[in-house]
């Protein structure tokens, strides 16, 4: 996802310092000009303002894009885990049963559509036979859950995910970090997150429809593609809490303990902790869900100490203080989780 729009804002960003170059008229310029290619491609260059239009409209166009597919891929990933995390398939959330079904029906009726052509009658039906018959490993076929016709405005967004097993998603994602930064850093607050959304959408249906003749600087751009980029990873993170709440629950993971301390100058951390062994290099689950922040994402320990003794490899039996260096940020209040191997030597 960064590399995409790095690379899609980098080429406006380049083609709007080519139009500065065209423009020009210094002597350096002129003597390009000279040239009959170059003079050549400058007669086909539209206006300035024709020119800006289109890269505004491809960047926005494809910035929504990137966004959609983003968001189905994760919804596909956490769908194919579930088998693994609810082997029954008759102990799944009703809703998402229930939409599987219906999904399922609505996919035989248009089997022959173009959309479609990647699956058979025989893929569409196995996954939900095995699950009802309770005969086999049961799939949650993807294509089920994403038969939205509507652009993934905050509403839809919600909806696609709850469908699927995801509650309250947009709650999860004003409280993120990221997007908070966004809207009080970036807006001065002076949007929200579901406007910036609303935004973009309405962008790109302008951009889609040949209507606007609406310009946007390259700033403009910029901050609206780190604004989709805190948006998807905010996803990404409420995903990965959802899978450590199964997990936690078939013993898979389990909370170690949480973040007391931090040293500014060391930019490392206390944290109250028992009975686990813990290894440098080792990645954990940082995680805090409360009514004002959302934060959970996997971190690498880079140090270990215990009473002041550095250790790359520590066994804890009891409870104790013991000072931790990660590769990113955390904060105070943040609780670790750790996989089941992680058992004291």
């Amino acid at each position: 996802f960064r590399l995409l729009t790095f690379l899609y804002l980098t080429w406006f960003f380049y083609t709007d310092l080519l139009r500065k170059i065209v423009s020009q008229d210094s002597s350096d310029i002129k003597e390009l000009k000279e040239n009959p290619e170059f003079a050549a491609l400058i007669e086909e260059i539209p206006s300035k303002d024709e020119w800006r239009i289109y890269d505004r409209s491809a960047v926005v166009t494809r910035l929504y894009a990137i966004y959609e597919r983003f968001v189905e891929d994760l919804i596909s990933d956490w769908l194919r885990r579930m088998p693994d995390l609810v082997p029954r398939y008759s102990d799944l959330e009703e809703k998402i049963q229930n939409t599987h079904r219906e999904g399922i029906g609505r996919l035989l009726i248009g089997i022959k559509k173009n959309r479609f052509q990647h699956l058979s009658v025989e893929k569409v039906v196995q996954g939900l036979s095995c699950g009802i018959t309770d005969t086999g490993k049961y799939e949650l076929l993807p294509d089920a859950f994403l038969l939205h016709e509507q652009n993934l405005r905050k509403e839809m967004l919600e909806k696609v995910l709850e469908n699927a097993g995801i509650d309250e998603a947009w709650k999860w994602v004003t409280n993120h970090k990221e997007i908070k930064y966004f809207v009080e850093e970036v807006r001065g607050r002076q949007n929200t997150a579901e406007g910036e959304l609303n935004q973009l959408v309405d962008y790109r249906n302008e951009a889609a429809h040949g209507s606007t003749n609406q310009i946007l600087g390259t700033q403009e751009l910029l901050d609206l593609g780190d604004f989709v980029e805190a948006l998807c990873n905010s996803l990404a993170d409420l995903v990965t809490y959802q899978i450590i709440l199964l997990q936690k629950a078939l013993g898979l993971v389990r909370e170690i303990g949480e973040i007391t301390e931090w040293y500014k100058k060391q930019q490392a951390y206390v944290a109250k902790v028992q009975e686990v062994t813990l290894t440098v290099e080792e990645r954990v689950f940082l995680v805090l869900v409360n009514d004002k922040l959302s934060y959970c994402y996997a971190a690498k320990i880079e140090s270990i100490k215990l009473n002041d003794i550095s250790h790359n490899h520590l066994g804890i039996t009891s409870e104790a203080e013991v000072g931790l260096k990660f590769d990113r940020d955390a904060r105070i209040g943040l609780t670790i989780y750790v996989t089941k191997s992680n058992q004291v030597d």
